[in-house]
């Protein structure tokens, strides 16, 4: 408790920018806290890890993870990889699997001095994250995309009772300890009704355990429409995979763009904190890159340390990142995704003197 070992994985494009920036963040925590230490270590991946080693997922990589409380990932240009290259796997979607990262957490709410179409979102996407219809988690050997000749594709979904129920769980957990206590189911059971079907049934019935939580479902057409009209309504969205990677950008987009969106991706023993945004490399190196969402995803990271290991160090840090990019975006220091003229390492030292001050000016605390 209070000591953790990070895997650092700062990934392809903006990836190494941003990933800089989160662990300068995390630093200056462990700084202003007593008793809170992070051994960060940069594990390679990605296009780096290919041209250096053969892989875009060395083994080296994943073995060293084991040893680690948790893993920091920055985006990966996978969309450049090639597809039939043993080597160039998309070492996201291979993480999650080997590691058995089957949540994805996506939250998104109004962040003060941020301006936006809507007022009072705060909500979370819940995703399952190692089922569904990417070709790279739904079977076990080879890919779930097949081609019986050259002018059709055939592409398989995969949705277990055992996939549904944990996922639900997760969210139906997250729920329970929310102000709002409201889940909402996001299907298309209409038209999928033995996959959506065998979620939606799965979900109910883990719900019978949280009597506390509402619960309502959507058909995930429906659901969009309602999000973009009323996003202040609702408060976590427990869905499968796909629908879940397309509702956690539209709820980004409500709030002020991508480069406010963190992720966390959890399993039972693991956790690799991931922004919901790509690798944008028509930007890469011109540090303009808002590392915000980097940042946070790290914040929950420390979040579920807190929880699952009692740990009121991990917890008090993960408040303190939180305030302190409310404060500094309240201060109008931002990134030209929002407006401001802060490169991205501009705005982490921004962070960091925040924190840094706050440190000082509490008396009493656990701060130092």
């Amino acid at each position: 408790m209070g000591k953790y070992v990070l895997g650092v994985m700062k990934g392809d494009g903006i990836g190494p920018e941003i990933v800089t920036e989160t662990v300068k963040v995390l630093h200056a925590v462990e700084a202003a806290i007593d008793g809170l230490e992070f051994d960060c270590k940069e594990l390679p991946i990605g296009l780096d890890a290919y041209e250096t080693m053969g892989s875009t997922l060395p083994e080296q990589t994943i073995n060293a993870l084991k040893k680690c409380d948790a893993g920091i990932l920055g985006p990966l240009t996978t969309h450049s990889y090639e597809k039939d290259n043993p080597h160039t796997v998309n070492a996201s979607g291979a993480l999650r699997r080997k590691f058995d990262l089957y949540a994805n957490i996506r939250p998104a709410r109004n962040f003060p001095g941020v301006k936006t179409r809507y007022d009072g979102i705060d909500l979370v996407v819940v995703r399952e994250n190692t089922e569904g219809m990417y070709a790279d988690r739904n079977l076990y050997y080879g890919n779930g995309e097949i081609m019986p000749d050259p002018d059709t594709v055939l592409s398989f979904r995969v949705v277990t009772r055992k996939g549904s129920e944990r996922i639900s769980k997760i969210g139906l957990e997250l729920a329970n300890a929310r102000k709002k206590k409201y889940a909402s189911l996001v299907h298309k059971m209409n038209v999928l009704d033995k996959g959506c079907g065998l979620f939606v049934n799965s979900a109910k019935k883990v719900a019978n355990h949280y009597p506390e939580v509402k619960i309502d479902d959507y058909h995930i057409d429906a659901f969009a429409l309602h999000l973009v009209q009323r996003p202040e309504d609702f408060d976590v969205i427990i869905t499968t995979n796909m629908f879940g990677d397309i509702l956690s950008d539209l709820t980004a987009g409500l709030v002020g763009g991508l480069g406010l969106a963190p992720g966390l991706n959890l399993g039972d023993d693991f956790m690799i904190a991931q922004a919901t945004h790509g690798s944008a490399p028509t930007i890469a190196g011109q540090s303009i890159a808002n590392p915000t969402a980097e940042i946070l995803s790290a914040k929950m990271m420390l979040e579920w340390l807190g929880i699952r290991h009692q740990d009121e160090k991990a917890a008090q840090a993960a408040n303190l990142i939180e305030e302190a990019v409310e404060q500094v975006l309240l201060q109008g220091i931002k990134t030209p995704d929002l407006g401001g003229n802060a490169s991205t390492s501009e705005y982490g030292d921004a962070l960091v003197h925040y924190i840094k001050e706050k440190a000082v000016s509490v008396q009493g605390s656990s701060l130092k």
